[in-house]
């Protein structure tokens, strides 16, 4: 590290907050303000700072971007699916950062019809997103979304795909889906508060008419719900559902009659959380109703949907998660989850099979794929592991077999599957509960305490994160990485319970579990407090926060991507994206119970003077998810009190969003940064 190279202080500017008679005093409240150009100057000073440090890293940063790129098949195309007539397709172009969607008609065979180029929508925009497409039923117009901020709201636009017509059609504000009714004129779309960017409600536009025409359907008034709509796989009906953390709500009408009421189905109850889905004479129910933690499969007919009509068709299991449906004209497939690995259920709707695809692996990842034909004959899903690169399958219900139409190519000319081990290992948590993790790592490994080994997690949500596979991270595992996924408590890896034992008054849960796999792995020797390294992205950046305040001393750097720092602050602000629909999640400070608890782990309000490992920090001045300020407020704070020499780095994307840069390749060149950061703290420079 050059002297010279002075790191930018944040000036200090001491605002006091007050709630529940307690006092927080915030220093760098002000960096919240992005129209202040002072903002924009610290930020700026940070990128710079940043890239002065990481100068001797460039060479290699684009020798890791090339290498990561060039295990990309640049030329490919997804498996064509059928839908109405038509098979669809995205594909995607040497040299071109985006897809192309393509079309043909009855066959493979047929000539190609281009639905939409996004390398030329995306031409004269430094961020560009086709949100989603919506085909009408008669096959001639399609809904689009484009949103060129990121910020995830996204304007609809209508296609003549006979003329290639885009009608003055333009719906601003949305989260981007569409559905049409069965008259091809009649779209509904949900809209967003222009502030908090809750989708609060639904809209009925007609073809050609002006948006200040739109009818209001629906208006979702409760702050911690959002609102979204959908068309039935059936296509029989539209359906407006609502959806906090804890409970849902549906209402459906007949895709046929778009200016009818729409019906009940069943109103709220706290914590019943159920969806939905049609066949035949009646609804098909997951739901949580009457102490089913991990749900159970019910139906009812469909001039009788309230609960006490519904009907049990798979019980509740304590060891058996129901995630998920798919609903054909034959078969019904159920995606289950034991002992924290997928199952696909096949049950005929005759009862004369019910039976499982058989997986065999230690850790694996299966998921149902994209299946909108409701007459098909075939389950398309996917199917991947650590070591095992993604695979479209189609099963043929008839036939009982199994077709590959796509393995994932990693091109290179070094990958070999058997070259690569994957294993689960459980660790003990403080409190006596087992905490499975996946690894991958070159074969060769010796567990001898010298491996640099990158922990990643998330935990919120109840959002499981699988062992998949990524030809990305093969440049960090070919340098002799270990990679380590903690499903720690949060997620629902090990079912619903794993997910309630994770979130509100049982948060530390989460940190606390990640601390534990990580003195496991130091104690099995996989790896040492000098070579271990910890990643976690949004709430997951919660949680790197959260560790190095309590356990500093275990790690020798962090990665904590676009990260929700400012817990407290955040939550207390019901004016910003997401805060009232996260009360189930985190809890309401407004409240003290849940005010002192969160404020008791909020990285950024427990940041101390003290040692703290190396730290690269990523964040999009755009991002609706976790506000830039948050990243940039914690840093500031680190930088101010920490009483290390270890780096502290700042990379802000002053033109995206959440989900960082919207080219193909461009999110690379980030993912190049963070493991140069890495490598470099390893000493490993090619």
């Amino acid at each position: 590290m050059k002297n010279d190279i002075t790191a930018p202080m944040a000036k200090i500017i001491p605002k006091e907050l007050e709630i529940h008679g307690d006092k927080r005093t915030d220093n760098y409240y002000w960096l919240n303000d992005r129209d202040n150009p002072d903002v924009l100057t610290y930020l700026n000073a940070e990128n710079d700072y940043t890239k002065r440090l990481m100068q001797h890293t460039e060479t290699f940063q684009k020798t890791l971007f090339e290498e990561m790129k060039g295990r990309i098949k640049e030329d490919d195309t997804t498996v064509p699916y059928k839908l109405n007539g038509y098979w669809y397709s995205t594909r995607y172009e040497t040299g071109k950062d985006y897809p192309v969607f393509v079309r043909k008609k009855e066959s493979l065979e047929a000539p190609e019809e281009i639905l939409f180029d996004c390398n030329v929508m995306a031409k004269e925009h430094a961020y560009f997103n086709l949100g989603a497409i919506a085909i009408s039923p008669d096959n001639t117009l399609a809904a689009f979304s484009t949103d060129i901020v990121s910020r995830r709201q996204y304007t609809i636009q209508i296609k003549n795909l006979r003329t290639g017509e885009i009608y003055d059609d333009k719906i601003l504000n949305t989260t981007g889906s569409a559905t049409w009714a069965n008259d091809n004129k009649t779209l509904f779309y949900a809209r967003k508060d222009e502030q908090t960017l809750r989708s609060h409600k639904i809209f009925k536009h007609q073809l050609n008419a002006p948006e200040a025409e739109d009818v209001e359907v629906y208006h979702e008034k409760d702050e911690t719900f959002n609102t979204f709509v959908y068309k039935s796989k059936s296509k029989k009906f539209i359906v407006i559902g609502s959806s906090s953390t804890l409970t849902t709500e549906y209402r459906f009408l007949d895709a046929n009659t778009p200016d009818a009421e729409f019906n009940l189905f069943q109103k709220r109850i706290r914590e019943l959380d159920y969806s939905i889905s049609h066949y035949g004479d009646h609804f098909y129910i997951i739901a949580n109703s009457d102490g089913a933690t991990n749900f159970k499969l019910l139906k009812t007919k469909l001039n009788a949907t309230e609960k006490e009509h519904w009907e049990e068709v798979l019980p509740h299991r304590d060891d058996v998660l129901i995630e998920d449906i798919e609903i054909f004209k034959s078969h019904l497939v159920i995606n289950e989850r034991e002992n924290g690995l997928n199952r696909l259920r096949i049950m005929s709707w005759n009862g004369k099979e019910d039976y499982y695809l058989p997986f065999n692996s230690e850790t694996y990842t299966v998921f149902i794929g994209n299946n909108p034909d409701f007459e098909s004959d075939s389950l398309r899903y996917g199917f991947n592991s650590l070591t095992s690169p993604s695979a479209i399958i189609d099963y043929n219900f008839r036939t009982k077999q199994s077709e590959v139409k796509k393995e994932q190519i990693v091109l290179g000319g070094t990958f070999k599957k058997e070259n690569y081990v994957s294993e689960r290992i459980w660790a003990t948590a403080r409190d006596g509960t087992r905490i499975p993790m996946s690894l991958v790592y070159k074969k060769g490994m010796k567990r001898n305490g010298k491996n640099p080994l990158l922990q990643y997690g998330y935990g919120s949500y109840g959002s499981t994160i699988d062992p998949s596979f990524s030809s990305i991270r093969l440049s960090l595992l070919d340098r002799g990485f270990i990679y380590v996924i903690a499903h720690i408590r949060g997620g629902e890896y090990l079912g619903r319970q794993w997910y309630e034992n994770g979130k509100l008054l049982k948060k530390r849960n989460t940190f606390t579990d990640f601390i534990d796999c990580s003195r496991h792995l130091i104690e099995q020797a996989y790896t040492s407090k000098e070579h271990l390294y910890a990643y976690g992205g949004s709430a997951g950046g919660l949680l790197m926060g959260a560790v190095i305040n309590m356990n500093p001393e275990l790690y020798h750097g962090v990665l904590a991507a676009v990260p929700f720092v400012d817990v407290v602050t955040t939550m207390l602000d019901d004016s910003i994206p997401l805060t009232t629909g996260e009360y189930d999640e985190w809890g309401d400070p407004n409240r003290p119970v849940y005010y002192n608890y969160m404020k008791s782990y909020s990285p950024y309000d427990n940041v101390e003077a003290k040692a703290y490992p190396n730290l690269l920090v990523t964040a999009g001045l755009h991002d609706s998810q976790v506000q830039y300020w948050e990243p940039a407020k914690w840093v500031a704070k680190l930088r101010a009190l920490k009483t290390d020499k270890n780096k502290l780095l700042l990379h802000i994307d002053m033109d995206s969003g959440h989900s960082g840069a919207s080219g193909r390749f461009e999110s690379l060149k980030e993912v190049a940064l963070e493991y140069a950061f890495l490598l470099d703290l390893e000493g490993i420079d090619n």
